[in-house]
């Protein structure tokens, strides 16, 4: 496919076109560059280009159900709306049996995976987290467990004295399959002191990962974006995130997360514009060369803007999800999830093809 740059495009978007072309890595001066540019649609058409050439037009997406056991955590993070003390109205701590009733009330055949993130509990011991993943494994055996961020391991090394390697292993037994990719927010140490990411630093993250990796897991990652980091910071994840998937290979998918307001009546200015969420998802599949995988997330930005991201590098659509409630606690004014049949509408509806995945990207159908 050829690359058709505008007349008013500068010398630099042509030499950066030209490093896409050739398949070239991109840089950091590269990166903020694509930040600072107005010019969206040579962006959009590079990013397009890039994911054409790893996935043709097929698009991912799968059937899973989001699980929240407790909404209880030691954590103050600035952004989270989610996340509530013992004693506050609202919060709540549920066992595995309870899980299973309320799965039990909602899951739909072709249920794949279950995607399970919570609260950082410190008033339950660590065996409490490998209980609850156990009691799913024995009920829904044939489900995949796509379980707790990098966060909430490092916070289980606290609380059980374990090591990463041990946690997880301890979690594998338990029927852990793969780590989701939350708790990144931006991998920057001052970003995170000014925004009170009251959790794993950033090293701490990426060594989860990197053990996940060595264990043999596949695992996800995001990047939170849209509060106080700079274009600069944004890109500076990426590239670690890339440099950690050069050494293992480990990630499946790179998920940029729009940030959402703490009030649900917040007006736009306080929301990320749609310029930046494409800007985002394109810069992320050029950077990201060796990430198969960049996906519109759906939840944050709205099906439409999914849709559109389809053609500025977007390869995956996530899923049915059932029920979010992290990003709708923070303001999300999108669904808490679509069906099948609308997963399937809106990717034809981008000209592309549909693909019904597991978590590990094999395909279990193709709906051309």
């Amino acid at each position: 496919m050829s690359i058709i740059v505008t007349s008013n495009s500068s010398k630099r978007m042509e030499e950066i076109a030209e490093k896409v072309r050739h398949g070239e890595r991109l840089n950091l001066e590269d990166g903020v560059f694509l930040y600072e540019t107005d010019d969206l649609l040579t962006l959009g058409q590079l990013a397009n280009e890039v994911n054409l050439r790893k996935n043709g037009k097929k698009v991912y997406f799968i059937e899973n159900m989001s699980l929240y056991f407790t909404n209880v955590c030691e954590a103050r993070c600035a952004f989270c709306n989610f996340r509530k003390d013992l004693d506050d109205e609202g919060s709540y701590t549920l066992n595995g049996q309870e899980m299973i009733e309320y799965v039990e009330q909602h899951i739909h055949p072709g249920v794949r995976e279950f995607h399970i993130v919570g609260g950082h509990n410190n008033h339950m011991p660590f065996q409490y987290y490998v209980d609850s993943l156990q009691a799913l494994t024995d009920r829904f055996p044939e489900v995949t467990l796509k379980a707790y961020t990098a966060a909430e391991i490092e916070f289980y090394t606290r609380i059980s004295g374990l090591s990463t390697e041990e946690v997880l292993k301890e979690l594998q037994k338990a029927g852990l399959k793969s780590l989701t990719g939350g708790g990144a927010e931006i991998l920057s140490d001052q970003y995170r002191k000014k925004m009170k990411v009251d959790k794993a630093n950033v090293e701490q993250y990426l060594d989860v990962h990197r053990t996940a990796h060595k264990l043999g897991m596949k695992t996800h990652t995001t990047m939170l974006y849209g509060s106080i980091e700079s274009h600069e910071d944004r890109i500076r994840h990426m590239m670690q995130i890339r440099e950690l998937q050069d050494e293992t290979n480990g990630f499946l998918v790179f998920i940029p997360l729009s940030m959402q307001p703490r009030n649900k009546n917040a007006g736009i200015m306080r929301r990320n514009s749609a310029y930046e969420d494409l800007k985002t998802i394109a810069i992320s599949r050029l950077m990201l060369d060796n990430f198969n995988h960049i996906k519109a997330y759906f939840i944050n930005i709205g099906p439409q803007l999914t849709q559109v991201s389809l053609s500025f590098g977007a390869s995956d659509v996530h899923g049915t999800i059932l029920k979010e409630r992290i990003s709708h606690a923070a303001g999300a004014l999108t669904p808490e999830g679509l069906t099948r049949d609308e997963l399937i509408w809106l990717v034809k509806g981008a000209g592309r093809i549909p693909v019904e995945r597991d978590t590990f990207y094999n395909e279990i159908k193709v709906y051309e």
